[in-house]
């Protein structure tokens, strides 16, 4: 009772002084009681308020980077179920999700605390909310603690490694948006956007496997090259021209890019785009970590005509010029012509788009060109620093057939197998839209979905090599499916190809079957090509004899 007593009257005294004392010097006071505490103590404190600056209205960067990565902290706790007595682990935790998002967010509750090591040591950070006074409004700030002795070695590495973890959690765990262009960049934003839900992976590709290699290792060299493509002083960019048959995964291979990066997709419409202007403001309002897709390029603007209509006017002034005189009525075309130029999209500006001045406004950006016809894009396109990788995609291979049976069917193995790979060999090779479209048709039955794939690529052989007997209505039940099928060269290679290595001109990058030896030798080798194929038909009619009423049917294309 006695120490009750003199304990009371230690708190009289305090409250006594605090009415009396000035506040200046309660101030003074508390400030040299903070001072020797911190003296005394083992840690040193760091504060990362929310907002920056006295009137806090600047958002700190550093506090957002601390969240995300003491989210990542408690995803890792949350998934290793080997260690439940971690002391993050522990922590009290607030979970919230928004609405066009399906993950789940973990943050360190109001006034609680979660553990962390790096190098050895264990450090702490303290999330602390106050309610401002006569307000509404909360004050939140987090409280780094970490040994005084080693503050120095500890928080720059240690800023820079949270840093790094923070930006790596926000690049996977962030929801993907599919952007496209509004027409109105000028005025306003110029994109709008949906939630980018593509399922397509590398996984799930129909490519062959050194293609699939060769690409994700291209990816991931792009992704973690921060620091050489600034050491090397070059925007941290990249182009991507992928060509190749309609139905080849072009649109598929973009989406797995995508996902495979977890980047944002913005696809550039360019029919909308009302001059050079507009197309420059589109570039500038796309973020760091995106991929910029303009699709079927030789199709969406007629650029190769600038060309032409500059060496068409050169010859035209020569001309004139040695006529006297020019009328008023071609003065007025040439100025309506040079109208219309200036208010759209010319080559120029699509040139400057893609590896000019202004393309390097951003960093971590991949540029797409697609097309079905490689010819027709203009060359000056497809240059180096423009279109750095070049993608034949065409028909399904061997392996890449393989994958498509596992996928659709769930299929390692099959007698069929052997069958479709001659195909390929003689030319019967299908893209992978057509072989998927059977495989979905018939996935409740394998044997079937197999015969069909092997029925649809004897029609293929007999459109490109001729063939008779019943063979013939099935080639033209199947020549519905598409008409481009007929351009296809039997002795060409299906396999898709990348061909990143070699000289600096891109047209030495796309590879070419080679040349005979001569023209004996170019005969014999097609007589023998024409008995290998009627053997391999004969062979196919007796394995396929009993559903080819079946076959004409599942071969038919839904909307025909």
């Amino acid at each position: 009772m006695e120490m009750l007593s003199q304990l009371w009257s230690l708190l009289g005294l305090l409250t006594v002084l605090q009415n009396v004392l000035p506040s200046q010097l309660l101030s003074l006071l508390h400030s040299l009681y903070q001072s020797l505490q911190d003296m005394l103590c083992p840690y040193s404190y760091f504060d990362v308020p929310e907002f920056n600056g006295y009137c806090g209205v600047h958002l700190n960067d550093l506090y957002r980077h601390v969240n995300l990565y003491l989210n990542s902290l408690v995803n890792v706790n949350v998934n290793v179920t080997s260690n439940p007595s971690s002391s993050s682990f522990n922590a009290r935790l607030t979970l919230s999700r928004s609405n066009s998002s399906n993950r789940i967010s973990f943050t360190v509750a109001p006034n609680h605390s979660v553990s962390d090591s790096f190098s050895g040591h264990i450090l702490s950070w303290t999330h602390h909310v106050d309610t401002v006074q006569d307000s509404l409004d909360e004050k939140r700030s987090f409280v780094l603690k970490l040994p005084k002795r080693h503050r120095h070695a500890l928080l720059h590495p240690y800023l820079h490694h949270l840093t790094a973890r923070a930006e790596e959690f926000e690049r996977v765990s962030r929801e993907r948006r599919l952007f496209t262009n509004n027409g109105h960049a000028s005025y306003d934003s110029g994109w709008v956007s949906v939630p980018f839900r593509h399922p397509s992976t590398f996984d799930t590709l129909a490519l062959e496997p050194q293609l699939k290699s060769q690409l994700t290792g291209d990816l991931k060299a792009f992704a973690n090259g921060k620091d050489f493509y600034h050491r090397v002083g070059r925007a941290w960019k990249r182009g991507y021209f992928l060509y190749g048959p309609p139905g080849s995964g072009k649109s598929s291979l973009i989406a797995a890019m995508a996902n495979y990066l977890c980047y944002d997709v913005y696809d550039l419409e360019l029919t909308k785009v009302s001059d050079n202007s507009e197309l420059r403001a589109l570039l500038i309002q796309t973020t760091n970590r995106s991929i910029v897709v303009i699709e079927d390029i030789d199709c969406s603007l007629d650029l190769t005509a600038d060309r032409q209509q500059l060496r068409l006017s050169m010859n035209t002034k020569s001309t004139r010029s040695k006529a006297r005189l020019r009328s008023r009525q071609q003065k007025q075309e040439d100025e309506d012509c040079d109208e219309q130029n200036a208010g759209r999209v010319t080559l120029s500006g699509l040139l400057n788009f893609t590896d000019g001045l202004w393309s390097c406004c951003g960093e971590e950006r991949i540029i797409i060109f697609t097309t079905n016809h490689r010819d027709n894009v203009d060359p000056a396109l497809l240059r180096c620093g423009r279109m750095d990788v070049h993608v034949n995609l065409g028909n399904c291979g061997p392996h890449a057939f393989r994958a498509m049976a596992k996928n659709y069917l769930g299929l390692d193995s099959h007698p069929l197998f052997e069958a479709v790979d001659r195909c390929v060999r003689l030319g019967g090779a299908l893209t992978p839209a057509q072989v998927g479209e059977i495989l979905l048709r018939n996935r409740g039955d394998t044997d079937v979905a197999m015969k069909d794939v092997v029925s649809a690529m004897q029609a293929r052989i007999n459109l490109d090599g001729g063939g008779g007997g019943g063979q013939d209505q099935l080639a033209e039940l199947y020549s519905s499916c598409d008409d481009q099928t007929v351009m296809m060269r039997a002795t060409s290679s299906p396999e898709s190809v990348l061909v990143g290595v070699g000289g600096g001109s891109p047209e030495n990058w796309v590879s070419s079957s080679p040349p005979g030896s001569g023209r004996k030798k170019k005969a014999a080798e097609g007589d023998q090509c024409q008995r290998m194929k009627m053997k391999f038909l004969v062979r196919l009619r007796s394995l396929t004899k009993s559903d080819s009423g079946r076959r004409g049917v599942c071969l038919t294309c839904p909307n025909s």
